[in-house]
């Protein structure tokens, strides 16, 4: 019995690569619920590189009310006490070493979580951040300025572009692709064309797109290697002023002004369930409405979660 007894190890004297692979099955939920305070070697593995090159929060969504004014959201004080005592224990276990961050369209963070964030994910590479009525431009410019090797941004369409495609374009060095979750409208293109124009990878699908500003994206964007337009609304300007046309098909000259490019993704079918979602929602797709996770699918591979 004495002998039997002495050959029965302890969960804490488990190899760390073990303990790494079991940890991998868990969700961030999990891992952040104190398993790192068993014992040293449990800790040890919780800081483990490996489990950390993704941080994502994609299952975690705001309690919020829409309110007139701005933010134009009122958070629940408990989503942001939840949502910060996960960053703080996430990234201290991360130990700097974060690549890819995921937040919830429907989880809006504050100025004070970006920025804890961003100074603690300086390696970070991609970031898919839909919502931000919460941060100001302080906050956005300072996150940005400590991401030196961003390469890749999912965003929602801002009021005012320029600064943050600036603060990109002069601390990102080898930002390729950009995903904008709603319109991209002619001052929102044309600023792209300015402060990207090395741009490799663009999506601008599911929203309304006027073709004056797709010829300026193919035009402009030398560099563009992969366009999708999926799912969106493409119209164009016709007399009288302001009025507007929806155009069915992609005319000759836009195919072929698009055809330098190694992917430009188009779908317009009128039986296409995402093409009917977009146009019942007249070019802002909402959606809460739809099947859970439908918002991270896009069909450029790279930006799909």
């Amino acid at each position: 019995m004495e002998d039997s007894y002495s050959t029965v190890r302890r969960w804490e004297d488990l190899d760390i690569d073990i303990l790494v692979k079991i940890f991998q099955l868990l969700d961030i939920f999990q891992l952040t619920a104190g398993i790192a305070h068993v014992c040293s070697a449990w800790r040890m593995a919780c800081c483990d590189p490996l489990l950390w090159k993704t941080l994502d929060l994609s299952m975690l969504k705001s309690n919020f009310i829409k309110i007139p004014l701005e933010p134009f959201v009122y958070v629940d004080g408990r989503s942001d006490t939840i949502l910060t005592r996960l960053l703080k224990i996430s990234l201290s276990l991360s130990r700097g070493n974060i690549l890819t961050l995921i937040f919830h369209f429907n989880l809006y963070i504050s100025d004070d979580q970006l920025t804890y964030t961003a100074e603690r994910c300086p390696k970070l590479r991609r970031l898919v951040l839909p919502a931000w009525n919460r941060i100001k431009k302080t906050g956005m410019i300072k996150a940005i300025r400590g991401w030196k090797y961003l390469e890749s941004l999912t965003m929602p369409t801002i009021a005012n572009p320029p600064y943050l495609l600036e603060e990109i374009a002069a601390n990102c060095e080898n930002f390729s692709e950009l995903k904008i979750m709603g319109p991209c409208d002619i001052f929102f293109a044309s600023s792209i064309a300015a402060y990207l124009p090395k741009l490799r990878v663009l999506s601008l699908r599911c929203s309304t797109l006027l073709k004056d500003v797709l010829i300026l994206i193919l035009e402009s964007l030398q560099h563009l290697e992969v366009l999708n337009i999926s799912h969106c609304i493409l119209m164009e300007n016709v007399p009288p002023p302001q009025h507007r046309r929806i155009i069915r098909e992609i005319d000759p000259a836009i195919l072929e002004k698009a055809s330098r490019l190694r992917e430009f993704l188009t779908c317009m079918e009128d039986s296409c369930i995402m093409c009917q979602r977009t146009r019942t929602d007249e070019g802002l797709v909402r959606w809460y409405k739809y099947e859970e996770g439908l918002w991270k699918t896009d069909e450029v591979r790279s930006l799909s979660l």
